[in-house]
């Protein structure tokens, strides 16, 4: 099957060159802005193409590695042309296939949606990451079990997930990956109240995050899970709570707390976390 790439960004250059190296040909890219084509194709080792028409006529299966809210507008300027018996696929994490491209079964082609469970930073680099991604389909039936197929030859991970849990789903990975930055950047902000420079909080702070990433990771959550929450130590929680003076700020550290209390109380059922959860509450 030929692949083409429409949209020319850090998901096209990285799938490109990761489909391109494992057999699939990749046999070209499209962007608005010309010398961006170029650079995709020329990193991947495709033709750049000038016209989305001939590029929509020579694939089989066309990427649409376009930012997600205009992924609908890109579907209905490439079903302009003949799109009969054709892929059409997005990367989107939030988005079904159903939903990004209305009226596809009647143009005769087909929908999916593969995204890659992963932060993809860097142009030219991420793709070598990939292998160890877990991917994600979506879409019709018979066209994801294509790609089951393929990944799973690849060695990679694939998950099939329904269009009714696509944004719960990339709720999910929001949670796991950029919801993580909020915390963080919450416990710097009070290390440099405390004195820390910028450098020096982020750097106290390195070896605690990783051997706790670490743990999480290994042996999940419940067993990870330590502090004073997990040792019901509800005195110092209730002086946590004390030191945000921002509703803000202190909401957040509830908001985790209250998750945490349901983690610990599954971790040591023998233990009584009433006392933590009323202090919890009267925070508000």
């Amino acid at each position: 099957m030929k692949v083409s790439f429409v949209g020319a960004g850090k998901v096209g250059f990285s799938l490109g060159r990761f489909f391109a190296e494992r057999g699939i040909p990749v046999i070209g890219c499209w962007s608005r802005h010309r010398e961006s084509a170029e650079e995709a194709a020329g990193f991947i080792g495709a033709r750049a193409y000038d016209s989305l028409k001939d590029l929509v006529r020579d694939s089989d299966v066309i990427f649409l590695t376009v930012p997600d809210g205009v992924i609908k507008s890109m579907f209905q300027e490439i079903a302009k042309y003949d799109i009969e018996n054709k892929q059409i696929c997005h990367c989107s994490g939030a988005m079904s296939a159903e939903d990004a491209f209305p009226g596809i079964h009647e143009a005769g082609a087909y929908g999916c949606s593969i995204h890659p469970l992963f932060p993809v930073s860097s142009k030219y680099d991420s793709y070598r990451e990939l292998q160890d991604a877990f991917f994600c389909l979506q879409g019709d039936e018979e066209q994801i079990r294509i790609w089951e197929d393929w990944f799973k030859k690849q060695s990679v991970s694939v998950q099939k997930i329904t269009a009714e849990s696509k944004i719960r789903y990339h709720a999910a990975c929001a949670i796991a990956s950029n919801l993580v930055c909020g915390l963080i950047a919450q416990s710097l902000e009070m290390l440099e109240s405390c004195g820390f420079s910028e450098e020096d909080a982020l750097k106290a702070i390195t070896p605690l995050v990783r051997s706790n990433i670490d743990h999480i990771l290994e042996y999940g959550p419940e067993k990870a899970l330590t502090g004073p929450v997990e040792r019901c130590d509800v005195k110092t929680v209730s002086e946590h709570l004390k030191c945000f003076a921002d509703k803000k700020d202190r909401m957040l550290y509830r908001s985790v707390t209250e998750k945490l209390i349901d983690i610990a109380g599954k971790k040591n059922p023998e233990r009584d976390y009433t006392s933590m959860r009323e202090i919890v509450k009267k925070s508000c």
